[in-house]
């Protein structure tokens, strides 16, 4: 049957800078390898699916996945669903903030004009990262150990492990090659601009999907959310912050960090570019 269907561009400073997003508007009846299919067919960093909510207080359901993964929680999902069935004709219970459900719980996304955000959702792992893995992702990335300034686990769901480097420079110098360290990664690399910087942080996102080779996703709303949380925890950053991703690809996402009733929230644009029906 045909569903409806739109890709969204997230975090983009412009339309079709930031990071793509495909969004499966009536995905009730379809089963889990029907999922899986579409989502490795769209070759997208993520692709959701839209279902009606199970939960008292959320607007919608969504389930995510990463090609074949399914993931609890992604940044740049959130956003570009809740804008897609926003402009599908979806009205929030409560006006202003669309509420989703998804594996990690209810999100909140708060609607300011073109500008969409979340709240930050606690890591579900954090602390120090033990040395082997360490050496490990140093090894992949390519990096002299004397430019790691620090490292922590920023797991939100996707699994990031954090990398802060000396600068925005180091970061975006970067070429990593996972062939010689086979098996599931998920890198979050952070390094700060000058203080005459447009941007205070640059940041890049790098993961290997079952046995393919490393990828870089363009713009991660979940790394730049647990990343938030350490820098700002750490005094290492203060809010308002605006960050940027996606340089090295020729992209110029801008994420914005501020906080709010005790929470982190993230934001940026969310721009619905094609819209149709996929035949499912």
């Amino acid at each position: 049957m045909n569903r409806r269907f739109c890709q969204v561009d997230v975090f983009g400073e412009d339309s079709c800078t930031g990071n793509p997003l495909a969004v499966v508007l009536d995905a009730e009846s379809l089963d889990d390898e029907a999922l899986r299919r579409f989502a490795v067919w769209s070759n997208l960093s993520e692709c959701t699916f839209v279902l009606p909510p199970t939960t008292p207080g959320a607007d919608y359901r969504v389930r995510i996945f990463s090609l074949n993964t399914e993931l609890p929680f992604a940044g740049h999902p959130t956003l570009g669903t809740a804008r897609a069935w926003l402009d599908a004709g979806g009205s929030p219970a409560t006006p202003g903030v669309v509420v989703q459900e998804c594996g990690a719980g209810l999100i909140p996304v708060r609607v300011d004009g073109d500008l969409l955000a979340f709240a930050a959702p606690p890591r579900i792992r954090s602390g120090p990262v033990d040395a082997d893995t360490l050496t490990a992702v140093t090894a992949i990335l390519g990096v002299e150990r004397e430019k790691v300034v620090d490292a922590e686990w920023l797991d939100n769901g996707p699994g990031w492990v954090g990398l802060l480097l000396d600068s925005a420079h180091t970061v975006l110098e970067l070429h990593p090659d996972a062939s010689a360290h086979p098996g599931r990664w998920d890198i979050g690399v952070i390094g700060p601009h000058s203080l005459e910087a447009e941007t205070r942080f640059e940041l890049r996102a790098f993961f290997t999907e079952g046995t393919e080779p490393l990828r870089e996703d363009p713009v991660t709303g979940s790394l730049n959310a647990a990343a938030a949380q350490w820098l700002l925890s750490s005094g290492r950053a203060s809010a308002p912050y605006l960050a940027a991703q996606g340089t090295a690809m020729g992209r110029r996402g801008r994420i914005h960090i501020a906080t709010e009733d005790d929470r982190i929230w993230v934001g940026g644009r969310a721009d619905v570019v094609l819209s149709g029906t996929a035949a499912l």
